[in-house]
């Protein structure tokens, strides 16, 4: 079959030894399909093994974000399984994989761990017909399966093997059952041709693989004309669809369908299909008219190896929906990558913009990535295609090699390039750039395979002119938050500082979170931590006046401090509250006093490595009421001892109480103390950044009192 040919080429180092389990879990569980991720990437996940599906219908999931809102994703991310009995379950908790897949099946998907490290993850469907509950059994074979996976992965990894997915998926196949005798095969052959109608089977993929006399007769066609291929294809008037639809039903639901089509000339043939792990068996008889007819038959389309109509709205769904979620220009260009390289069998992808009259590469991928890098930076009157289409607007199709030299003498890209497409990436009329499209082997792109490519990069266009509107307001947003924050933290005697700041993943890219550490003089300093209301410029603006008012009071008693910035805020009446934490270190008399408005409690690592989370007097937020007092307390640090300032970004995750997220950091914290503080606030951060949704500003600024210098 063609998914087998296509499995053996692509095969990633050692992905065989995987199939063995993928075959258990399935047999295991019941489930109908399979799907094997791999981590080859820290935010990247790559399908490496597919079961119970053809090959085409995975390609929009080969290789997605680790960020991606959908189910193995999370599963990874989140260290946990996640189970969705119905379609409706489906559309309400990852509404862009159920617009492309509307159909009746149950999914779980769980992670690939190992030693701690996250290797990748595991989904299982089930036909529509399963419980919407995931049984014990079914879910202990299911996390003995990716305990089993993750140590075989491991395993390799140690023995110097590691195993990595191939650029498409290796296809497990189910084993073939042995064959019947010839008296037998003869019999079946008479049972089928004995029913009333036509028979025939279709495998996974869904090409033709049997049919009876009665079904050609019924299809007007003969055997060499459909054997071996996609009905829809080979038979024009099956080019609806509905009719490609009801076979992706089937094959991803595993339920019985049927449906009604007219043959021309007003003959109708209904069709039953009936799927399992092997194929599809379809019964085809003839019927009457429908007793509704709302529309006209479709208009009868040529036969085309170009995909059908159903897979090509399948495409632009897919991609309007995967768009819709990316933010700057790389994620647009990754995220596009990701799904136009699988389906279209593309081995080079580049973007190329329009940059102050010349043509600038935006991204890249694929196998030949710099093949356009000596045309960067060429003038738009420069005699190439990238420059034609996007000075004209009008698309460029080259079959081979030979017609993009013809048109192109000076390319010289006969190492790279055995066909290529270059189309106009067009914004309300105006061509922006170009997508090249480059192929390793001659490629005829038929009518409508042209219109479907241009209506990619029409909606490629739309969401990178968004993109680079959104990089712009983000540089924006960086410089004004980057000159609101410390440029540098002061070196201070007796003290190891570090500290970090994390934009938040939603609006702007700035927020409120601030920090700031002062010297006051040879053996004090003070240190502040606090977090205002807001992701916006609102928030960063009184972020600033916040900092300044605690920096102007600083060396006063924290209570003082606290109590004058929030008589300064209230009086501001900015209809924004603000959370802060300031604390007066004696580097000398090895203590800290400390008040706090509304934030969390820093963490104490004494010397010995016991962490704990500070209980500290409760204090109103500032901004509230002017009247409001902040009590203090005083804590020892020993040399040695170390202090964690924080914002609840670093904790704040679904689903967990704030004091066991707290907990968890504490002990994360306990675990570096051998380490100085830049190498523990990095560990802090990749902690959190994995724990958290990243829907929140983090800030964190760690204080180390050293031991004395002898």
């Amino acid at each position: 079959m063609q998914d087998q040919a296509a499995s053996v080429a692509a095969t990633g180092p050692g992905t065989e030894l995987l199939d063995s389990a993928v075959t258990h879990v399935l047999r295991e569980t019941g489930a109908s399909t399979a799907m094997l991720y791999l981590k080859p990437e820290d935010d990247v996940l790559q399908l490496a093994v597919l079961a119970g599906v053809p090959g085409q219908l995975a390609a929009p999931w080969v290789r997605v974000p680790l960020t991606a809102p959908i189910p193995v994703s999370d599963a990874v991310r989140l260290r946990c399984l996640i189970w969705l009995g119905s379609q409706e379950e489906l559309a309400r908790r990852y509404p862009r994989p159920a617009l492309i897949l509307p159909y009746q099946f149950a999914l779980a998907a769980a992670p690939i761990r190992a030693g701690g490290s996250d290797l990748g993850g595991l989904v299982l469907l089930w036909p529509g017909s399963h419980s919407t509950e995931l049984s014990s059994g079914e879910r202990a074979s299911m996390v003995g399966a990716c305990h089993g996976i993750g140590m075989l992965l491991q395993q390799a990894e140690g023995s110097g093997f590691r195993i990595m997915p191939g650029p498409q998926p290796r296809v497990v196949f189910p084993p073939a059952p042995p064959p019947p005798d010839p008296a037998e095969a003869a019999e079946a052959v008479r049972f089928v041709e004995r029913l009333p109608g036509g028979s025939c089977a279709l495998a996974l993929d869904g090409s033709v693989t049997y049919i009876s006399p009665a079904a050609l007769d019924l299809l007007g066609t003969t055997a060499g004309e459909v054997l071996g291929t996609l009905p829809w294809v080979s038979l024009p008037w099956l080019n609806d669809p509905s009719v490609e639809d009801h076979y992706r039903a089937a094959v991803i639901g595993r339920q019985q369908t049927s449906f009604t089509v007219e043959r021309p000339h007003d003959r109708w043939l209904a069709f039953h299909l009936f799927p399992d792990a092997t194929g599809i068996s379809v019964r085809i008889q003839p019927t009457s008219r429908p007793a509704s007819i709302d529309a006209p038959p479709p208009q009868l389309l040529p036969a085309s190896d170009v995909p059908g109509r159903t897979t090509a709205l399948y495409h632009l769904m897919h991609l309007a929906a995967t768009l819709t979620e990316a933010v700057g220009t790389q994620d647009v260009i990754g995220l596009a990558a990701d799904q136009l390289m699988p389906a279209f069998r593309v081995h080079t992808l580049i973007v190329m913009m329009s940059v102050e009259g010349r043509l600038r590469i935006d991204g890249r991928r694929g196998s030949h990535p710099h093949l356009m890098d000596r045309f960067d930076g060429e003038p738009l009157t420069s005699a190439t295609p990238a420059a034609h289409v996007l000075t004209t607007g009008v698309p460029d199709f080259y079959p081979t090699f030979r017609d993009l030299e013809r048109a192109y003498p000076s390319m010289g890209l006969r190492e790279a390039v055995s066909a290529c497409a270059f189309l106009p990436l067009v914004v309300s009329g105006h061509a922006v750039g170009s997508l090249v499209l480059a192929y390793d082997r001659p490629h005829d792109f038929e009518a409508e395979e042209r219109a479907l490519l241009t209506s990619i990069a029409g909606l490629l266009a739309q969401a990178l002119d968004r993109a680079r509107l959104y990089d712009t307001k983000e540089r924006l947003a960086h410089s004004l938050q980057a000159h609101l924050l410390p440029q540098t933290l002061p070196s201070i005697a007796g003290l190891d500082v570090a500290a970090r700041y994390l934009p938040s993943t939603r609006g702007m890219g700035i927020g409120g979170d601030f920090y700031d550490l002062i010297r006051l003089d040879d053996s004090t300093a003070a240190a502040a931590i606090g977090d205002v209301q807001g992701h916006n410029e609102n928030a960063a603006a009184l972020m600033g006046q916040v900092r300044t008012a605690v920096h102007a009071s600083a060396g006063a008693p924290p209570d003082e401090v606290l109590a004058r910035t929030n008589r300064l805020l209230t009086d501001l009446d900015p209809d924004l509250f603000t959370s802060c934490l300031y604390i007066h270190l004696d580097l000398t008399g090895h203590t800290a006093l400390m008040a706090t408005a509304g934030h969390p409690p820093p963490l104490l690592r004494q010397p010995d490595g016991q962490t704990e989370v500070l209980d500290l007097p409760p204090g109103l937020l500032l901004g509230i009421d002017p009247a409001s007092r902040y009590p203090t307390k005083s804590v020892p640090l020993p040399p040695g001892s170390a202090l964690a300032l924080f914002t609840d970004g670093l904790v704040e995750a679904p689903g967990v109480a704030f004091d066991d997220a707290t907990a968890e950091l504490a002990a994360h914290f306990a675990l570096a103390l051998e380490q100085d503080m830049e190498s523990v606030a990095d560990a802090l951060v990749r902690y959190a950044k994995q724990a958290t949704p990243g829907t929140d500003d983090i800030a964190l600024l760690l204080l180390n009192a050293l031991p004395p210098t002898r």
